[in-house]
């Protein structure tokens, strides 16, 4: 197979995933502002991440719309976020933004949160939603780590994440 990763980073973990993909698989690598310089009839496996913010991910619009061009390819979404991996809304979000009529396959990497590299306007609205989390009276103990997580930077992404994505793009995934 020859595999192709596209990815769409704000603070860098998205970055670091698909360069760790990359580096496993020995393919390109190629942001999402470069992705018109990539042919992709060279390639049978596209994959794409991006990073999820307020339960969208990034650029999903631009990959679903890629979709016809990429018929007879396998297709994977990873999605990087700062929730911890046990996260219970993850398999929801998983199931939402999969495409199994499309034979799109979705993973979740946890990342973390990076203010110092984030745009003002995230960076402030992150701020008030910490602050109205900690505010919150009667926190459930998980709000209460929320709250402590998000107050300031924190990066939770590990290269052992990767190994059922990397299983994926080598066919050994047993899918």
């Amino acid at each position: 197979m020859r595999p192709v990763i596209i990815y769409h980073s704000q603070t860098g973990f998205t970055e670091q995933y698909a360069r760790w993909m990359a580096e496993e698989l020995s393919c390109p690598c190629v942001s999402f502002e470069e992705r018109d310089t990539v042919d992709f009839s060279k390639y049978d496996e596209i994959l794409f991440g991006s990073w999820c913010h307020a339960g969208q991910l990034r650029n999903i619009k631009w990959f679903r719309g890629m979709l016809p061009e990429w018929k007879g390819k396998r297709k994977l979404l990873f999605a990087v976020g700062a929730s911890p991996e046990k996260n219970p809304q993850i398999k929801a979000f998983l199931t939402e933004i999969a495409m199994p009529e499309e034979g799109v396959s979705a993973f979740y990497l946890p990342g973390g949160l990076r203010y110092e590299r984030m745009g003002a306007s995230s960076r402030v609205m992150m701020k008030l939603f910490a602050a109205m989390v900690k505010k919150k009276k009667a926190k459930t103990p998980e709000e209460d780590v929320m709250a402590q997580m998000i107050s300031r930077s924190y990066d939770i992404s590990d290269r052992n994440y990767i190994a059922p994505i990397v299983e994926w793009a080598r066919g050994t995934d047993n899918v």
